[in-house]
């Protein structure tokens, strides 16, 4: 394999790996705040931790500040005076006997340098007097080497070269009596870690002219290890506190939503329809009072929706009974209603005119009597399938040869888009032929007079009827709306078949009943269409429709809009730009 393809397939690998840890990320963060946003105790125990650990870490960060100012102050300042007393005994030790520079032979070197051994052991703490003493000494004379001194394992390499240079420029310009100090980390000879140390540096003046560095080299190792310890219980007394914040806040939270959890499961089996559930009374504190007020909201909720169902029901009984005692008098009447129309040429002609519009509105009583009856049983529950295997070209095909005489009354015309294979499914034929026929003379009252698209599909799982007319359409809102009962869209419009104000209603409860769809779309202007979708099996849940609820025409007319937008380029040389949102 070519380095080129070896490097290509590497990338891509290390790209496909990266891909899928950002997708596990992704998920695992959408599974946290999913659990943090459905969680109110996790939310308040959180939060309590958080707050709890910012107010410990500052209130630790305080304390150990003023600990730590406190004992490296005390430890400073006692090293300060200290290495000022050891000056100025090295300053005496090391004042010449006589002011008379003439007797300063080789024996008066010999006796600073005695002086110096003896300065040397006291300050440094191996003499009578300084025994004890836990810190270094290095004293340094440029002009005499073998007058320099050091204690321990101290050697001029290591004085930090800021302290030494501040010093040499406080000789140069006589301020002998200038003291500088520093806490520092110094490595020294024979030590295999390094150690904090607070060096204090001085200088002694001699009349004769000589200059003494003096360097004082205390150890922190025990102030360190006491802050260290300091450090260590602050930090484990913060988290024992957070830890105990985060317990207490738990268990707080706990007894305030564990009774609003009961209560949140209680109102979901309450809208569930279990109108019987309550929530238990512990206590008199608000919770308890919340507790009887939701008895309360759940019995006065239970009694109404009882009252209503009393009420729906009585309705029902009442519209099913009205339209069985219609039927006697309705038949007596259309029996007479008959014979006068059918005498209507022996009559004057207000009279003929009369018994025609006693005709047709008897026709029309008759028919809502049907609709009311078949509403009732919808109520009711009462409504079955008779279902047989049909092929639903057959049905659409029956259904327009019913629509027909009214579609030439309306100069309507029907174009047929059938399939050439069979759509089998199992329906009851009736409902089906029903709900065509009320979509088809819906077409025809709103269609003003244009054609009628009369579209059926089919996939493997469903088929479909789409009725698609193009007159006044729908406005926004009105899909849903237009399968109400008695709906108008434009309530003054009069109806000009003599519908009854149910066709479409009852048409939803017949798709509803085969498991199928009946959905609407229209546009002002632009018509409307009706889809039906009913599954091929009964009883078969519908995962789509072989059919779009949107018209091909106006989809595509979209499509082309779309594609026709003016896209945004970004800004060239020529100063050409876009706006951003």
């Amino acid at each position: 394999m070519p380095p080129t393809t070896r490097r290509k397939t590497r990338r891509r690998t290390l790209r496909q790996i990266l891909g899928g840890v950002r997708r596990r990320v992704r998920r695992a963060a959408g599974r946290t705040r999913s659990v943090w946003r459905r969680s109110l105790q996790l939310q308040v125990v959180t939060s309590t931790l958080v707050i709890s650990v910012v107010v410990v870490v500052v209130l630790g960060t305080f304390l150990y500040g003023q600990i730590y100012r406190s004992v490296v102050d005390s430890s400073t300042q006692s090293a300060t005076n200290e290495a000022f007393t050891d000056r100025l005994q090295i300053a005496d030790a090391l004042a010449p006997e006589t002011d008379d520079p003439a007797q300063s032979t080789d024996s008066g070197k010999q006796g600073v340098v005695n002086r110096l051994d003896e300065v040397m052991n006291t300050v440094a703490g191996t003499g009578e007097d300084g025994s004890g003493k836990r810190y270094d000494v290095l004293i340094l004379n440029l002009t005499t080497p073998g007058e320099s001194r050091a204690s321990g394992n101290v050697v001029p390499a290591n004085v930090p070269e800021g302290l030494k240079q501040s010093l040499r420029r406080n000789i140069k310009n006589h301020r002998f009596d200038k003291t500088v100090a520093s806490i520092q980390t110094i490595k020294f000879s024979g030590e295999s870690q390094p150690r904090l140390t607070f060096v204090v540096v001085g200088a002694v003046h001699q009349p004769d002219g000589r200059n003494y560095e003096v360097y004082h080299f205390f150890p922190m190792t025990e102030e360190e290890e006491m802050l260290s310890n300091v450090r260590l219980a602050i930090v484990v007394v913060g988290l024992g506190l957070v830890m105990l914040l985060a317990a207490i806040a738990y268990l707080v939270a706990r007894q305030v939503v564990t009774p609003v959890r009961l209560a949140r499961q209680a109102a979901e089996r309450l809208a569930a329809g279990k109108l019987d559930e309550r929530l238990k009374v512990r206590g008199e504190d608000d919770l308890a009072r919340l507790a009887n007020s939701f008895n309360e909201m759940a019995a006065n909720l239970a009694l109404k929706i009882h009252q209503l169902e009393e009420l729906s029901q009585v309705q029902r009984q009442f519209v099913s009974d009205v339209s069985h005692e219609l039927r006697t008098p309705l038949t007596t009447v259309r029996m007479a209603a008959d014979l006068l129309y059918d005498a209507r040429e022996d009559f004057d002609p207000m009279a003929s005119r009369s018994a025609e519009l006693m005709q047709a509105q008897l026709e029309r009583f008759e028919s809502m009597l049907a609709d009311l009856l078949e509403i009732s049983r919808y109520d009711a529950g009462a409504a079955t399938l008779d279902l047989d295997p049909v092929d639903i070209r057959d049905v659409v095909l029956r259904a327009i040869g019913d629509s027909e005489a009214l579609a030439e009354r309306h100069s309507t015309r029907f174009e047929l888009r059938l399939p050439n294979e069979p759509c089998m499914a199992e329906i009851d034929n009736r409902r089906v032929e029903r709900i065509l026929r009320n979509l088809l003379f819906n077409a025809i009252e709103h269609g003003e007079g244009r054609d009628i698209v009369v579209t059926v599909g089919a996939d493997r799982d469903a088929v479909a009827v789409a009725v698609r007319d193009h007159g006044i359409g729908l406005k926004t809102g009105e899909e849903t709306m237009v399968f109400d009962r008695f709906w108008r869209a434009d309530p003054s419009r009069a109806r000009t078949i003599g519908g009854t104000g149910l066709g479409l209603a009852i048409s939803r409860e017949d798709a509803t009943l085969h498991g199928g769809w009946l959905q609407a779309w229209g546009q002002p202007g632009e018509g409307s269409q009706f889809r039906l979708t009913l599954p091929r099996t009964a009883g078969a849940d519908l995962k789509g429709s072989p059919l779009s609820l949107v018209p091909p025409e106006i989809e595509m007319r979209r499509t082309w809009r779309t594609s026709m937008t003016p896209v945004l380029l970004p800004a060239s040389a020529d100063g050409a730009g876009h706006d951003e949102d």
